[in-house]
């Protein structure tokens, strides 16, 4: 069972988590999560750990129980501009921003963030298997980012977005190659096994 809380001290605790940091197009999206103080889910883990299945019924779950929760999204082109670490960092303080109570503490899944909302914080390297609050973050981030590559799959079917996420399988960078880049990909990145072509 994952921790409720970080430091009993602090009631409204946030928790929050990006997904889609390592995929070669598409977004990256970030949840920030405030969970009921005492809220408790067995069930619950990092979104990595479970089954899709399993990360759908939990994510009706945390967005039904949450005192407040947002999803935000940094695009491919912002990710291209500022770089993925900056635009992961960006995505999060984009959803604390968002929520609709301030919270008192940011419980971040890493060892890397910065902001300007006058928030204390805390990185945690593995935070999402250790914390609810991240965990139900990871949740959110992870299934917003899928939703959104499975409408992006409707427009490019050639990448398989709706398996592979946008992330680099070997088939993804065989069908870059064959069909070269859509507007969704991450010209920074590295595309292709070889050498870049772009």
């Amino acid at each position: 069972m994952l921790k409720t809380s970080y430091n009993e001290n602090f009631i409204l605790e946030c928790g929050c988590d990006e997904a889609g940091r390592g995929c070669l197009a598409g977004g990256v999206y970030a949840a920030a999560v405030i969970l009921p103080k005492g809220f408790s889910n067995a069930q619950l883990n990092d979104s990595k750990q479970l089954s899709e299945k399993k990360r759908l019924a939990l994510k009706e779950v945390i967005e039904k129980e949450a005192l407040a929760y947002a999803v935000c999204e940094v695009t491919n082109e912002e990710i291209d501009k500022m770089n993925i670490l900056s635009a992961s960092i960006e995505a999060m303080n984009r959803a604390v921003k968002q929520l609709k109570i301030k919270p008192e503490l940011l419980l971040i899944d890493g060892n890397r963030f910065r902001t300007d909302l006058n928030i204390p914080y805390k990185t945690i390297i593995k935070g999402d298997a250790t914390y609810m609050s991240i965990a139900a973050a990871s949740i959110l981030a992870k299934t917003y980012r899928d939703k959104a590559m499975y409408t992006l799959d409707k427009q490019y079917p050639q990448y398989n977005w709706k398996k592979n996420k946008g992330y680099p399988t070997k088939e993804h960078r065989k069908a870059i190659k064959e069909y070269g880049l859509s507007p969704y990909h991450r010209k920074t990145f590295k595309l292709l096994d070889e050498p870049t072509l772009f």
